[in-house]
């Protein structure tokens, strides 16, 4: 089962489309977490440790560390990085198509961007 982190900056329209259209759509906020406020390694770390791949418009900094958890060969559940341009209907349709159709597993160690 897919298992989603948003990231602290991300767009809460969203998560509440998502939610509409999925209602049981397993996904916390950071900070909903105590992980509010907590650097980018700490909150892949985490995501790693709770299996839930992390969803982020923060393609400047969590890119470099994703890179540097993948290059120490640490485990990352998966991030999906989601450019804040792209239109909301378009993410939550993607985001649907990736529940639908894919398995948690095949997000581990992967960084992606949207669309797909």
């Amino acid at each position: 089962m897919i298992r989603f982190l948003l990231d602290e900056n991300f767009n809460g329209k969203i998560e509440r489309g998502l939610r509409a259209h999925q209602p049981d759509v397993d996904m916390i906020r950071v900070q909903d977490t105590s992980l509010y406020s907590a650097d980018d390694p700490v909150v892949l770390e985490w995501a790693a440790q709770e299996g839930r791949i992390l969803l982020t418009h923060d393609l400047n900094t969590m890119t470099k560390y994703a890179n540097e958890r993948i290059a120490q060969e640490l485990p990352m559940a998966g991030i999906i990085f989601v450019r804040d341009t792209l239109p909301v209907a378009q993410v939550i349709d993607d985001l649907l198509a990736i529940l639908g159709a894919s398995e948690a597993s095949e997000w581990e160690n992967r960084t992606d961007f949207l669309p797909l």
